[in-house]
Formats: C-alpha cells, sequence, structure tokens
C-alpha cells in the first residue's frame, strides 16, 4: 500500500516537472499570457511574447520573432528590423549546495513518535541551466525596399515559414 502511494507521489511529481511549451496565441488582456504589439509610430512596433509559467528565453525570443513576422506580413511589408530585444527573465534557482531539515511527528494505535532529518543536496550536472524568462520584447520596424544583409534585418515570409514549422508542427 505504502509502496503504491509513494510510486503516485514519484508520478505526480515527474508529471508536474514536465513543461509544455507555451501556447502561441493573441493575450486575452495586458500582462497575461500570449502576444501582444504596441504601435509607436507608423512603422515602429513593441512585440511581446509572455509565458504563463516561466520558460525557455530562447522560446519565448522565437515567438515573438513569429509575431514580429506576422505582423509585418499584415501590414504589407517583406521584412522587418529589431532595433531592441529585451527579456524579463526569472529569478536564477541557486546552482550550488543546499542544506534541508524536517520535522514530523505522528501518532498511530496509542503510539506517538517525532523525528527530525537533515538532508544536505550536491549537484552533480556540471552543465549550465537553461535561462527561464517569463516574457520576450522586440522593437521592430518595418523595411522599405530590399532587405540589407544584416543580421538585425529578417525576411518576414521565410521567418514566419520557418518557425512555424519548428515551433508548431502539428499545425
Amino acid at each position: 500500500m505504502i509502496r503504491q502511494i509513494l510510486s503516485a507521489a514519484v508520478l505526480l511529481l515527474l508529471s508536474a516537472c514536465a513543461t509544455a511549451p507555451p501556447p502561441y496565441g493573441p493575450a486575452p488582456a495586458t500582462g497575461a499570457a500570449g502576444y501582444s504589439e504596441t504601435q509607436i509610430e507608423s512603422n515602429r512596433y513593441f512585440v511581446t511574447f509572455r509565458a504563463p509559467a516561466g520558460a525557455s528565453a530562447a522560446l519565448l525570443q522565437d515567438y515573438a520573432l513569429l509575431r514580429a513576422a506576422e505582423l509585418t506580413l499584415q501590414n504589407g511589408r517583406e521584412w522587418f528590423w529589431v532595433d531592441r530585444r529585451t527579456v524579463d527573465q526569472e529569478a536564477s534557482h541557486p546552482s550550488g549546495p543546499s542544506v534541508g531539515v524536517g520535522i514530523g511527528a505522528g501518532s498511530w494505535g496509542g503510539h506517538g513518535g517525532g523525528s527530525v532529518g537533515v538532508g544536505v543536496n550536491f549537484p552533480l550536472g556540471g552543465g549550465q541551466s537553461q535561462q527561464s524568462a517569463r516574457a520576450a520584447t522586440l522593437e521592430i520596424r518595418f523595411g522599405e525596399g530590399p532587405k540589407p544583409d544584416d543580421a538585425n534585418a529578417y525576411d518576414a515570409r521565410a521567418i514566419s515559414t520557418n518557425l512555424r514549422a519548428r515551433l508548431m508542427p502539428d499545425q
């Protein structure tokens, strides 16, 4: 019986740790999960993508880039320029050793008891942890004429096609 309860608890914890990518769509309200844009000038926008909970900073930037490409095409333009990128990072978790203390008590059939436990954690992974973020914002402006050969200039149609295929393969 105890084994079954422990197994169920472990499965529940593992399923809670699995993170699905945030859904792509417009934010229903200011500050809610999804994309939003704010027009600054006639050809300049802030494009933001927010996650319902923390997500990979790179993933959020890709979603913001996809929305920037869509917005460019909706406005009858072929390319856009990214002037500025910002990412709202989440607080990082400590990566060094940690110590935990637990206290418990209980009674069963007229007998009672208490316990104290101390645990020490030494992270074994040597790799870098992935940056986690809540939102990514791009400041973009629509391009006119031929697209310059620059890392900050993006072909809207190519970006839309490539990112959709990678981020939303089932659609």
